[in-house]
């Protein structure tokens, strides 16, 4: 896995120099199989099929708390702004966040991410293009 990329695709990422689907393949083309955002904890941990992992923190202030129930509505409006309106990753994480999101698991060989509550409520969404 190769680390220096992983963490300059983090910080594009972050600041709005990345698209999703851009991140997705330099990720993937570094080594990482999955990876893990952590609300709770604002954290984001790569995993590569190696074995290896990288842990970079989200590096945004005045994040709301995570809200204790998962809005699925609220998600799907998320991630079709992002989508669509090309909404910057800063404002996806805070509506997120503040939609009852704790984290997710983003799977990029397998083109779909697990989304989580705090109370172990799920959400799977397909990467554009992919098939459910």
């Amino acid at each position: 896995m190769n680390t220096e990329i992983i963490s300059e695709v983090t910080h594009g990422i972050q600041f709005g120099a990345l698209s999703f689907p851009d991140a997705v393949g330099e990720l993937i083309a570094a080594g990482v199989e999955f990876y893990q955002v952590d609300y709770v904890r604002l954290r984001k941990t790569c995993y590569g099929a190696d074995g290896q992992t990288l842990t970079t923190p989200i590096a945004f202030n005045g994040l709301p708390p995570v809200a204790p129930d998962l809005d699925v509505a609220a998600l799907r409006a998320n991630i079709l702004d992002s989508q669509q309106k090309n909404q910057p990753y800063r404002e996806f994480t805070r509506r997120a966040m503040a939609g009852g999101v704790a984290g997710y698991l983003a799977f990029l060989r397998g083109k779909r991410v697990l989304y989580f509550g705090r109370n172990g409520e799920q959400h799977v969404e397909w990467f554009p293009g992919a098939k459910s």
